[in-house]
């Protein structure tokens, strides 16, 4: 087989290995190429590896400000509910304060409304009985004028 410059005539494709002992500055001069592409693709991967690491980086940088942000905003609420619970029980205290208000204002009412019944009662009693003292009060003056002239009984019958 001809060779060119230390490499192998066989070499056009890649995945075909040439069993040729290549000349001595050949061989160093295919280490220092398989050297160069290793350095290459080490650098490759350190750049994919440092690109990776930044995204991750920025990921969990992004990670960390999201829930920042949601635990901020889980406080805020928390906050809010607190102060509508407080705001809740205030004025429950309060319609209970009124509401006890004003079951004592009724039942004062309630006494009062049955004072003046009871009230209202003896005094009708009382009504009736001065009036019935008053027919007998009647009665018995036109009965002692009936007794004393007979002249006065005319008058008293004519009036009633």
């Amino acid at each position: 087989m001809a060779r060119r410059e230390g490499r192998p005539a066989g070499r056009r494709n890649e995945n075909i290995l040439s069993f040729e002992r290549p000349a001595a500055k050949a061989v160093g001069a295919d280490a220092l190429d398989l050297v160069y592409q290793a350095a290459e693709i080490f650098n490759g991967i350190e750049q994919n590896a440092r690109e990776i690491e930044a995204r991750a980086h920025a990921m969990c940088k992004s990670a960390a400000e999201r829930l920042r942000l949601a635990e901020q905003r889980t406080e805020s609420a928390e906050h809010s509910l607190r102060e509508v619970v407080a705001n809740a029980d205030r004025k429950l205290a309060d319609a209970s304060r009124v509401l006890t208000e004003i079951e004592l204002r009724i039942t004062a009412a309630e006494d009062k409304a049955a004072a003046a019944e009871i009230r209202a009662h003896v005094a009708e009693t009382e009504a009736r009985e001065a009036k019935q003292s008053l027919a007998l009060v009647e009665d018995a003056i036109r009965r002692r004028l009936l007794c004393a002239s007979p002249e006065a009984s005319r008058r008293l019958c004519d009036v009633a």
